[in-house]
C-alpha cells in the first residue's frame, strides 16, 4: 500500500541570506502551531534512538526534526499531565501555580489515620487570572484555536475550559482515543462513509481532533493563528482501530495476538504492537499537519507558502507512560522510570523547534523545559510581555536565532546564563528533583524528613556536554555530601521561593516521628457572620501557616484561602461569600499539618462519605 510521506528538503543556503531575501515583505505576526503530545516517551521517535533501536516507524517527525533545532535535554514541567499543561500556558512553574498533580482540588488528608504523611494542598484547575499564551497572542490579534486535549481543571473539560482562557474556538473530542467495545480485538475502523473512524486511503482512522486542527488551519490561513494542538494520543486506553496497521507491528514484532490480548499486554520492552502501532498513527497525523503548512500557500505573503512564516513547536506533557503489570506500553531505557516519576524517563521529553530565521539540521545539548515555551513564542513573534507577568521559563529565542548549541545564550531571570532547572511533585512519589549543570538530585519525603540521592547526568568537563549516567544507576551522594547538601539547599530555596509545600507531617502517625507532639492542638472556633475566630493551643512548635479549604459548590470542588495568624492563641479567617463547607488547617515550623474536622480517605471510602459530610458547615452560624 503506498502511503503519501512528507519529506522535508534541508536546504544547503546560509541562514543569513535565506532570511535577509525575505526579511523585507514578510508578515509582521508569524503564525504558531503547538504540538503537545500526551505520555510520548524520549525514546518512542527513531530520531532520539540510542542504544536499543526503537520499532516504531515515526518518519514524518524524523523529518521534521532536520527542519529546525532538536533538544536533546528537553523537560516536561512535571511528571504528569495537568500540571505541565498549566504550566506551558501560564508560564508559571507548577509550584508557584499550585497545580503540582492531576485530578486535584480535594482537602489535604492522610490516606489513612495514622499514616505519617499528607500530600499538600493542590488546586484542581488553572484560575482565569492567569494570563495565559492564548490571551497574550489573541491580544496581538492571533486567530487562537484548541484542539484536543484541555485537562486543567478538575475534570476534563470543566470550568475553566479553553474560551475562559483565550481561545476563539476548541474541539474536545477524544477521537479515536476511546475504548474499542467490546474490546481492541474487534470492532476495527472501516472504510464505511457512516464509520466515525472510517479508514482514509492510506489505512488511517479519521481522529476528530485531527480533524479539527486542520479546519482551523484552513479557515484562518489569511491571518494570523495560533494553534494549541493538544492530541491525546499516544494516552490509554491502548487502542489501534487500523486492523491492517495493528497486523504490520504484529508482524514486525514477531509476535502472535490472542484473546488474551484483547485487554492485556505483559512482554516488556517495546514490544506492545498496539502502542507502537499508535505512534506511527501519531507521526501521520503530525504529518498531515507539517504537509498542510508546507503546501498551502500563504494569502499574506504572496509567493510563500505557511510553512515560510510559521513557527512550529513539537513536545511531550510528560515523559512516556511505561505501562503496569497487567498492561505494559514502552519501556524509556536507557532512561529510568517514566510517567509519575520524577527521575529521567519520566520528565525528559521529545522538543523540536521549527521556524522563519531558526537554523534547519541543528541538534543541541542545551537545557530546555515546556516553562520556556511561553516566552520564546512572545520573542519570536515580536510581542512585548505582558506587564507585570511572571515567567518561570526562560526565552529561547536568542539561543533558536542565533546559535542553538550555545547554553550561554539562555538566560535566568537575572540576566544570567541557566544551568538550572527543578520539580516539586508532593504527591504520588513524594518527590522534588533539581538538575544544576551535570548533576541531578533527586529527592524523596518520608514524613517532614526526606533523603536525596546524587546523580551525573552528562560531563561538560571538555566544554560540550557528553552521556555519563543518564540511568541514574549510580548515586554519588554518600561520595560528595558538599555538592549534595549544596543542591537540596538550592533545591529547598527553590521551591520556598515560588510557594511550594513539601509534603506534610501527620502528627497522629502510627510510628514515632521526631517533633510530632510538638504539633499545636485546635481548641475550639467560632464564627460571626463570615468571620471565623479560631483559638488553639502551642505544644511547642510555632505556627508557619493557617489555612482554609473551603468548597464554593457543596464539596464538588475544594480551594484554599489563607488565613491570618494573630497571635499564638488566635487565627482569623474571613469566609468567601459563596463558602458552603470548610476546613481547617494549621501546620507548624516542623510541617506538621493539623486539620480540623479529622479526616482522612480510608475512613471516608469505608464509610462510603464524602469530605463535605465531615467539613463544618458555613450556613447560618
Amino acid at each position: 500500500m503506498y502511503r503519501s510521506r512528507l519529506v522535508w528538503l534541508v536546504l544547503a543556503i546560509p541562514l543569513s541570506v535565506a532570511a535577509g531575501a525575505h526579511a523585507a515583505d514578510r508578515p509582521a505576526r508569524p503564525n504558531v502551531v503547538l504540538l503537545l503530545v500526551d505520555d510520548l516517551g524520549w525514546q518512542d521517535l527513531k530520531c532520539y534512538d540510542i542504544d536499543e533501536p526503537s520499532p516504531m516507524e515515526t518518519p514524518n517527525l524524523d523529518a521534521f526534526a532536520t527542519r529546525g533545532v532538536m533538544f536533546w535535554q528537553a523537560y516536561s514541567p512535571a511528571p504528569v499531565c495537568s500540571p505541565s499543561r498549566a504550566a506551558i500556558l501560564s508560564g508559571l512553574h507548577p509550584a508557584r501555580g499550585e497545580m503540582t498533580s492531576v485530578a486535584g482540588g480535594d482537602p489535604p488528608c492522610p490516606a489513612s489515620p495514622h499514616a505519617p504523611i499528607i500530600a499538600p494542598y493542590n488546586t484542581a484547575r488553572m484560575p482565569t487570572a492567569r494570563f495565559t499564551l492564548a490571551e497574550a497572542l489573541k491580544q496581538e490579534g492571533y486567530a487562537t484555536g484548541h484542539s484536543g486535549k484541555w485537562h486543567i481543571a478538575r475534570n476534563h473539560y470543566d470550568f475553566p475550559n479553553p474560551f475562559d482562557h483565550g481561545f476563539d474556538v476548541s474541539c474536545h473530542d477524544r477521537g479515536v482515543q476511546v475504548p474499542m467495545k467490546p474490546d481492541r480485538l474487534t470492532g476495527f475502523a472501516t472504510h464505511d462513509k457512516d464509520d466515525p473512524f472510517r479508514l482514509d486511503a492510506n489505512g488511517f482512522p479519521t481522529d476528530a481532533p485531527q480533524t479539527a486542527a486542520l479546519d482551523f488551519l484552513r479557515m484562518n490561513k489569511d491571518r494570523p493563528f495560533f494553534l494549541y494542538y493538544a492530541t491525546w494520543l499516544v494516552h490509554a486506553p491502548i487502542v489501534m482501530r487500523s486492523e491492517p496497521l495493528l497486523r504490520k507491528y504484529e508482524r514486525k514484532l514477531g509476535v502472535t495476538l490472542t484473546e488474551e490480548h484483547a485487554t492485556s499486554w505483559t512482554q516488556p520492552g517495546q514490544t506492545n504492537p498496539f502502542y507502537c502501532a499508535m505512534v506511527e498513527q501519531l507521526d501521520y497525523y503530525m504529518g498531515q499537519i507539517f504537509e498542510f503548512l508546507e503546501a498551502t500557500p500563504d494569502p499574506r505573503w504572496p509567493g510563500h507558502m505557511l510553512a515560510d512564516n510559521t513557527f512550529v513547536i513539537f513536545t511531550s506533557d510528560n515523559g512516556g507512560m511505561e505501562g503496569t503489570s497487567a498492561e505494559i506500553y514502552t519501556d524509556n531505557a536507557p532512561l529510568d522510570r517514566g510517567k509519575i516519576s520524577l527521575h529521567e524517563g519520566g520528565t525528559r521529553v521529545p522538543l523540536i523547534i521549527a521556524g522563519p530565521g531558526i537554523p534547519r539540521n541543528v541538534q543541541t545539548q542545551v537545557m530546555a523545559n515546556g516553562l520556556d515555551i511561553y516566552p520564546t513564542i512572545l520573542s519570536l513573534i515580536g510581542a512585548t510581555p505582558p506587564p507585570n507577568k511572571q515567567f518561570d521559563g526562560s526565552d529561547l529565542a536568542p539561543l533558536l536565532t542565533t546559535d542553538p548549541t550555545d547554553p550561554s545564550l539562555v538566560k535566568d531571570a537575572a540576566g544570567k546564563p541557566r544551568d538550572t532547572l527543578f520539580w516539586h511533585f508532593p504527591h504520588s512519589e513524594n518527590s522534588s528533583a533539581i538538575r544544576v549543570g551535570d548533576h541531578k538530585l533527586f529527592r524523596r519525603y518520608r514524613d517532614t524528613s526526606w533523603t536525596s540521592a546524587v546523580y551525573r547526568l552528562t560531563d561538560s568537563g571538555s566544554g560540550r556536554p557528553r552521556r555519563a549516567d543518564i540511568e541514574e544507576r549510580h548515586d554519588l551522594a554518600a561520595e560528595s555530601p558538599e555538592l549534595r547538601d549544596r543542591l537540596d539547599a538550592r533545591l529547598s530555596a527553590l521551591i520556598e521561593a515560588s510557594g511550594g509545600r513539601r509534603p506534610h507531617g501527620n502528627p497522629n502517625a502510627r510510628r514515632p516521628l521526631p517533633h510530632r507532639h510538638e504539633a499545636p492542638t485546635i481548641l475550639a472556633h467560632e464564627r460571626t457572620g463570615r468571620q471565623l475566630r479560631i483559638g488553639y493551643r502551642r505544644n511547642g512548635a510555632d505556627l508557619a501557616a493557617a489555612d482554609i479549604i473551603y468548597s464554593p459548590n457543596g464539596g464538588r470542588e475544594w480551594l484554599r484561602l489563607p488565613a491570618e495568624i494573630r497571635d499564638e492563641a488566635t487565627v482569623t479567617a474571613e469566609l468567601p461569600p459563596d463558602a458552603t463547607h470548610y476546613f481547617i488547617n494549621l501546620i507548624d515550623t516542623n510541617n506538621f499539618l493539623v486539620i480540623d474536622p479529622p479526616v482522612d480517605r480510608r475512613t471516608l471510602e469505608q464509610k462510603g462519605l464524602t469530605f463535605s459530610d465531615l467539613a463544618h458547615r458555613a450556613g447560618s452560624p
